[in-house]
């Protein structure tokens, strides 16, 4: 329903017009503008952000992953990722420090392995002998 206009009433307010401003609005005091940067009013202007946080060395993850299936890269690229880690502030010296574990753990268990089987191998090798060298 529109109402017709009456005598005497008031018409609607136009919209305010504002000035255009020649130059943007200025930030907080004390704080610098950069070029570059729009600066609208009542932003705060922050001059820095936030640092990211450090991710997850790679060699740490690398050498937990290969000690399980070659323990001397999982030795050799855990040594490097603390290097790394320590020098640099990275995540993952658990990590690092697992595939150390886990690889010099997989060295002892074959070369134990190695040892063992050497043993036998010889023992069975010189039991062959005396027993062939009787037989008649």
């Amino acid at each position: 329903m529109s109402h017709p206009e009456q005598p005497g009433s008031v018409p609607p307010y136009p919209a305010q017009q504002y000035p255009a401003q020649p130059y943007p609005a200025q930030p907080y005091p004390g704080q610098p503008v950069y070029p570059g940067q729009p600066v609208y009013p009542g932003q705060p202007v922050y001059p820095y952000a936030y640092a990211p946080e450090p991710g997850t060395n790679v060699l740490a993850i690398v050498s937990l992953v290969s000690a399980f299936f070659v323990s001397l890269v999982a030795i050799i690229t855990g040594h490097i990722a603390l290097s790394q880690i320590k020098r640099t502030g990275e995540k993952g010296r658990g990590l690092a420090l697992a595939g150390l574990i886990i690889g010099y753990a997989g060295i002892a268990i074959g070369a134990a392995f190695i040892i063992l089987w050497l043993t036998l191998v010889f023992a069975i090798m010189s039991h062959g002998i005396a027993v062939s060298g009787t037989s008649a």
